[in-house]
């Protein structure tokens, strides 16, 4: 048994290896799910401020590379090795001051529309029991029979509120206390982290570049490479234009909150804006999670204007999904409304929150790599046919300018064919070599009878010497 049929043995035996060791530990991963979960749930905790400072300084990325430019052109050249330390503090100073102006005007708006909300519950609680009673001093049979249910409901509402939600309101406010301690302190480590990351994003890019070179081979490695800026390509598209997106719609709803403020005495224009600025980020649900509320805010006060403000949300939703919304996200992610809607309930269920913010460009991605390994294995297979018609006029007009080798090379089946062919024609010569050893091919005769001609020359020369 020769080196190359060890090799080939050792090789299967190394991929059977592999296939029962992944196997296995799918299938103890299965068994333990729930403790593989909680261990997971310990590690990202732990990592929570690394998550949190990456997610900032991967939003601020984008920023940093146009200041990056700016400065690159106006700095003096002895300033231009600092320009990435510059165009950090130059976003991190913009940041500060947006954030400071969105504070210092939005809070006390949101405290004081909150403080006209709990005035205005109780006047409408009352509003309505009275009602309630005028009806009942009205219809003397139905009082009779609502006045003890409403006695004994009211009777068993305070013990409960005393008993039970009292202790559960306390809790709710000692862990909410605790998971802002909690946040704030993630936040203060990931603003540093930000910080590092952005100052050395170059750095970082250069050496996981020259990790993915150094294991994989040139080839494998340039397709991961485009992989990976597609990859960074939706998710920067995605998130940054739909928090654009969603900026501009929560300044549209404020302007007409200013009309109906001038026109029907609307109090809460600010809160009901940033509802639904904040829940237009949600893609698909968040128009409707965020109309919902707004309207009911409305309705308190106004039950006409909230009829008005109903209709004016649907049609700035109408406007933001065919007109706005397309604009800004063109070409950033590329799925259609069913699978939009598919990876909002997978991702919600799976991540929470997080999945619904992050769930549509994940998809995306994943769906984007099965669709190019379909389009590979049809083009291998000879199916063009079943391409889209773009896909496939695509598909021919390329196959129309390749050179033959070229051609040769894309066809996955030939080129394997070819290389058993040449296997097997290396075979046979080894085997004929072992069969007959004292055989000399053509060339080994031609050399020979070469060296006897010269040798017999070398004679006759030496006989006419003597």
């Amino acid at each position: 048994m020769n080196w190359d049929e060890w090799k080939k043995i050792w090789k299967q035996s190394l991929q059977l290896f592999l296939a029962l060791a992944l196997a296995i530990a799918f299938y103890f991963l299965l068994l333990r799910f729930y403790s593989f979960k909680r261990n997971i749930g310990t590690v990202i905790n732990i990592l929570m401020p690394f998550i949190y400072g990456g997610v900032m300084a991967y939003l601020l990325k984008t920023p940093c590379n146009f200041f990056d430019k700016f400065w690159e052109a106006f700095l003096p050249a002895k300033w231009k090795k600092h320009k990435t330390g510059i165009s950090v503090l130059t976003v991190l100073i913009l940041v500060f001051i947006i954030l400071y102006t969105l504070l210092r005007t939005v809070i006390p708006q949101v405290a004081t529309s909150i403080t006209v909300l709990a005035g205005m519950v109780p006047d409408q609680v009352n509003k309505f029991f009275d009602w309630v009673s005028s009806y009942l001093n009205s219809e003397g049979v139905v009082q009779n029979y609502v006045r003890p249910i409403a006695e004994d409901l009211s009777t068993k509402m305070v013990d409960w509120a005393n008993s039970d939600l009292l202790p559960y309101l306390q809790n709710i406010v000692a862990n909410t206390l605790n998971s802002l301690v909690g946040i704030v302190s993630n936040l203060g480590i990931g603003f540093i982290v930000c910080v590092y990351a952005l100052c050395a994003r170059k750095k970082f890019a250069r050496q996981g570049k020259a990790v993915v070179y150094s294991i994989l081979k040139p080839k494998y490695a340039d397709v991961f490479m485009k992989e990976l800026r597609f990859v960074d390509k939706t998710f920067d598209g995605f998130l940054s234009g739909k928090i654009l997106d969603s900026a501009i719609v929560g300044l549209i709803c404020y302007g007409f909150c200013l009309i109906m403020t001038f026109t029907r005495g609307f109090s809460n224009g600010i809160l009901i804006s940033l509802i639904i600025g904040i829940t237009n980020i949600i893609p698909y649900f968040g128009p409707f999670i965020g109309a919902v509320p707004a309207t009911l805010l409305v309705l308190m006060s106004d039950p006409i204007g909230a009829v008005i403000f109903l209709i004016f949300i649907i049609i700035l939703q109408q406007f933001d999904g065919n007109v706005l919304g397309p604009k800004l996200l063109a070409g950033s992610v590329g799925l259609s409304g069913f699978w939009v809607l598919f990876s909002i309930t997978v991702f919600s269920g799976f991540f929470g929150f997080v999945g619904v913010l992050i769930g549509v460009p994940v998809f995306a991605v994943i769906y984007d790599l099965i669709h190019k390994l379909v389009k590979r294995g049809l083009i291998r297979n000879n199916k063009t046919e079943l391409l889209d018609e773009e896909e496939r006029k695509a598909v021919e007009k390329k196959s129309a300018r390749l050179s033959p080798g070229e051609h040769l090379e894309q066809k996955l089946d030939e080129r394997i064919l070819r290389r058993e062919l040449e296997a097997m024609d290396k075979a046979k010569e080894e085997e004929e070599k072992a069969r007959n050893p004292q055989e000399k091919t053509p060339e080994e005769a031609d050399k020979k009878r070469l060296k006897d001609k010269i040798k017999r020359q070398k004679r006759g020369k030496n006989d006419g010497a003597v």
